[in-house]
């Protein structure tokens, strides 16, 4: 019975439009974790990059080890920066396509007949590329093309792995940027430090500050795999 209705008058709008709205929500969430996540380690890395600095400015015979450690930190960061952007900007493409959805059902219910939406479809083929929305952009462009709300299934191409380099001009002038912003008014900036005298440079220090920078290597290879889980 149900699928001679489904013949003569086609699916259940009500329920399409509930299917296609738990879809965007799920999505959503799951674009609201990553972003939490990465919010996480944007604030961890800021922190390193400030202890690395300290670190360079208290022990002046590590300093160029430590102020390589804060460019490592602060490239990273970059990279968090510039994911958490795109993940932004595919939030609210997300949500877009949530509200063009219910316009349009709720235009076809008034008018009783549904126009093709070019806007959703430019959206939807937009975020069926993003690595972890792929599956269910999948699921909701089916539905969208079952209520006849958009054309037969978006572009298949996956994201274009280039995205997620950084441009290396302008990584260079990025990084100088985040260093700034991340050590300003927290170090001493003017001149360097001047080196203390060496009976004051206690031997025990050097493995602890050898430990300090393996736990941040450690911490660094950590958030890369996790930058690296949110890109596939």
């Amino acid at each position: 019975m149900e699928s001679l209705k489904a013949v003569f008058f086609g699916p259940d709008p009500q329920a399409q439009m509930r299917k296609c709205n738990a879809l965007i929500r799920t999505n959503t969430r799951q674009l609201d974790r990553d972003l939490a996540r990465l919010k996480a380690s944007d604030s961890l890395t800021r922190q390193h990059i400030v202890n690395a600095s300290k670190r360079a400015q208290r022990n002046p015979s590590q300093a160029k080890q430590a102020n390589n450690d804060t460019k490592v930190f602060a490239r990273e960061l970059v990279r968090i920066r510039k994911q958490t952007t795109r993940l932004n900007t595919s939030r609210a493409q997300l949500q877009s396509v949530g509200m063009q959805v219910n316009e349009a059902f709720s235009a076809r219910k008034i008018q009783g007949s549904l126009q093709k939406s070019t806007g959703i479809m430019k959206d939807v083929n937009t975020l069926v590329r993003l690595p972890q929305l792929s599956a269910t952009m999948h699921q909701l462009s089916s539905e969208l093309v079952r209520a006849g709300i958009i054309e037969e299934m978006v572009d298949d191409a996956t994201m274009d792995p280039s995205v997620f380099e950084d441009e290396e001009d302008e990584a260079e002038s990025e990084i100088e940027k985040i260093l700034q912003e991340v050590l300003q008014g927290k170090l001493a900036q003017a001149q360097p430090v001047t080196a203390p005298p060496v009976a004051k440079i206690s031997e025990p220090e050097s493995p602890q500050a050898e430990e300090e920078f393996e736990d941040q290597e450690a911490t660094l290879a950590q958030m890369r795999g996790r930058l690296e889980a949110l890109k596939s």
